[in-house]
């Protein structure tokens, strides 16, 4: 270095000396001071990690990687201060608003992290409502971008009044040719506010051949699992004109059976229907609160019915089954107990004894 000094002209070498001196100890502060994050965060991480409470491990997680990116960027910026203004000789204005960048696009990746990190915490819990969590986080990241791009846009020189009033007008030319796509934004907004449904329900529409469950809730479609796993994907502002049902939200399932018993059983039909009865009032999964009826409801064609009309406790799918068969078993037991049974489809053939082995006559014209 000092071969090259003296081959240059004594303003060059004078520069060369003064820039290595500079840019040296910018960098070699820099490094200290990342040390000293390090060391401070690595304390810091154990101290937080021994209290109950948890948001500080969120904010400290988001705070990582960004300041250790503005220790080394902000120095950079410096550094390069020094370079352009010593070899233009001019003041370089541009390097404040590149610094404001740096800052304001710093602010809104920690809070990007601190926002993903609280997302995933909640949504790791047991209790929580995944369709909301989702929603909010997306509204408060969407909010954080839209205020840092308006506020690099006024570090630019850039008027907010008049990128406003350019918005609006803007905005109703973009909203004439984007008409299906904020029909599916605010088709999402909606089902976030009415909650309709939320993530794991299962939903299905009489309208449309649409049933599963529910996978994910975006901004411009949801997207629903069938129940033979393949997967469909419905524009948000079609829940804005059919009539969906849901039925996980459910407080029973129903249970509406129809059993015949023999004509030869008559007599302990009476006593069929008490016992039966008495068995659903006092069954543990039966939900003695809601409608129950057990009774002899018509003549079959060849079966004495009765109608047994009953609530579960449980709404899940699978507990229903077995809870419905538990149901139907004690039935049959109920029926054979009284030497009945269940009936199934027969005929009786009547024949006149006068006229049996007569060979009919075909009159013909």
């Amino acid at each position: 270095m000092n071969q090259l000094n003296q081959l240059l002209p004594t303003d060059w070498a004078s520069f060369s000396n003064q820039l290595d001196t500079n840019v040296l100890f910018i960098t070699i502060a820099s490094f200290v001071a990342w040390i000293i994050w390090r060391i401070l965060y690595g304390r810091l991480e154990a101290l937080v990690s021994r209290t109950a409470f948890h948001w500080d491990d969120l904010t400290l997680s988001a705070l990582k990687t960004p300041i250790s990116t503005l220790i080394w960027c902000w120095p950079a910026t410096i550094s390069l201060g020094f370079l352009l203004q010593t070899h233009m000789g001019s003041k370089l204005n541009w390097l404040s608003t590149l610094k404001l960048i740096l800052v304001i696009g710093i602010f809104v990746w920690i809070t990007m992290r601190l926002i993903n990190n609280v997302e995933e915490f909640v949504l790791n819990k047991k209790n929580r409502d995944e369709t909301t969590v989702q929603a909010v986080a997306k509204v408060a990241r969407l909010f954080f971008i839209v205020i840092g791009g308006l506020t690099v846009m006024q570090a630019f020189g850039l008027s907010l009044s008049g990128l406003l009033t350019f918005g609006g007008v803007g905005g109703l030319i973009v909203g004439l040719a984007a008409k299906d796509l904020l029909s599916n934004f605010f088709g999402g907004m909606m089902i976030y506010f009415d909650r309709p449904f939320k993530v794991g329900d299962w939903i299905r529409s009489p309208d449309r051949q649409i049933e599963g469950t529910v996978e994910r809730i975006g901004w411009r479609m949801t997207i629903i699992r069938t129940f033979d796993k393949r997967p469909i994907y419905v524009p948000n502002s079609v829940f804005s004109n059919i009539v969906v049902e849901n039925p996980s939200r459910m407080l029973n399932r129903r249970i509406n059976e129809t059993i015949g018993i023999r004509y030869d059983d008559s007599a302990k039909v009476a006593l069929i229907v008490n016992d039966i009865k008495s068995m659903l009032e006092t069954h543990p999964d039966i939900d003695a609160n809601q409608t129950l009826i057990v009774n002899f409801n018509a003549f079959g064609p060849s079966s004495l019915d009765l109608l047994v009309y009953t609530f579960t406790k449980t709404v899940n799918w699978i507990r229903y089954h077995e809870v419905k068969q538990d149901v139907l078993l004690k039935i049959m037991t109920i029926i054979h107990q009284h030497d009945a049974d269940i009936a199934y489809p027969t005929q009786t053939l009547k024949i006149d004894p006068v006229h049996a082995g007569e060979i009919p006559q075909i009159i013909t014209p």
